[in-house]
């Protein structure tokens, strides 16, 4: 089956000037973020994946209110991953089965998940999403402020090079087994410039030349055993990161292996983090949170009707209590932590 192409979409579903400007603003400070010209730390918010447009936009709003209310010390962005890699099988993503029924309209999902992210522009909430497959890429890479290269495709060429041309901040997760090396490899081969295949704006495939992508850093998001978000991890990681003489600050994932998919121990690794930073880690520049309105998950069921708003039906979130407790506390220790530094 043919669809349009990412041109004739984009056309159809337009970034208006506003929405343009506050994805060019949110870049902006992420990138600021990252070089450590910005002071403030980072928190990236959402549901491990979007499955229901209406629970999204209904949490981006709670998110934007929360978010101007921290906005001295705290920069927060939504987590809205519309594409989900399988370890094995299972539902790939809203972009790919947006009914949930496997009838798999991938048509209708580019043109929903365009929708969705087009309102989230207008709102004023900064995206951040996974590049899981290159050709989707180019539907909707207009409407994203920070962009991730997940676990299952950290060492991935291709990945590397649709970084490495992405004009957005990237972040390269380490593996599944915990392995930081490739996630290093992975900052440094999108820093330099690649000739590679491409599907162009019209949906044909040609050749692209990247220019090297210098907003890339690491993410550490734990292992399949262990986690690596404690300060002995974070040292390793660092003394990794400075023997290859890579600049690059760290966002710790609070989710997956460094909480073991209990959802419950989100909590403690971001305490953890915010802790180290408040005492002056400067290599850690934030957090990723697995959050959605209600907490735990769901399983996806043949009657996609009675799934319950707001309740993932991937990997298990805390819910938006919690998250909003967890932000506000990080807003707290980091306005004493600017005033203590001010006096000083």
């Amino acid at each position: 089956m043919l669809f349009l192409s990412p041109k004739e979409i984009k056309t159809l579903y337009p970034l208006s000037a506003k929405g343009a400007s506050f994805v060019a603003q949110s870049r902006e400070t992420i990138q600021n973020i990252l070089s450590g010209k910005d002071p403030r730390i980072a928190i990236i918010a959402g549901p491990c994946s979007i499955h229901d447009m209406e629970s999204a936009l209904l949490y981006a709003s709670q998110l934007k209110k929360l978010s101007d209310s921290v906005k001295e010390t705290c920069f927060l962005v939504m987590r809205v991953y519309i594409e989900k890699p399988r370890t094995v099988t299972g539902w790939k993503g809203f972009l790919y089965d947006p009914h949930l029924d496997e009838s798999n309209a991938i048509d209708q999902g580019i043109s929903l998940s365009r929708k969705l992210l087009l309102a989230l522009a207008e709102l004023e909430v900064p995206v951040a999403t996974e590049f899981l497959n290159p050709i989707g890429a180019s539907y909707i890479d207009d409407l994203i402020s920070w962009g991730f290269i997940g676990a299952r495709t950290t060492s991935s060429q291709i990945h590397r090079e649709l970084a490495s041309y992405l004009p957005i901040p990237i972040g390269f997760k380490n593996n599944t087994d915990g392995n930081v090396e490739q996630a290093i490899n992975g900052v440094i081969t999108a820093r330099m410039p690649h000739t590679f295949l491409h599907t162009n704006a019209e949906g044909k495939v040609g050749v692209a030349e990247s220019e090297g992508n210098p907003h890339t850093h690491i993410v550490l998001r734990g292992g399949e055993k262990s986690g690596n978000y404690d300060r002995e991890s974070i040292s390793q990681a660092i003394d990794a990161l400075q023997s290859l003489a890579v600049s690059s600050r760290i966002l710790v994932d609070c989710a997956h292996g460094n909480c073991q998919k209990n959802h419950g121990k989100q909590r403690d690794v971001f305490l953890s983090v915010l802790e180290q930073i408040q005492q002056g880690n400067s290599h850690l520049m934030g957090m990723m949170l697995e959050s959605y309105l209600y907490a735990g998950h769901q399983l996806l069921s043949e009657n996609p009707s009675s799934l319950i708003p707001g309740v993932s039906i991937t990997d298990p979130c805390v819910d938006w209590s919690e998250t909003e407790e967890l932000v506000s506390l990080a807003d707290e220790l980091m306005s004493s932590r600017v005033i203590k530094l001010t006096h000083n």
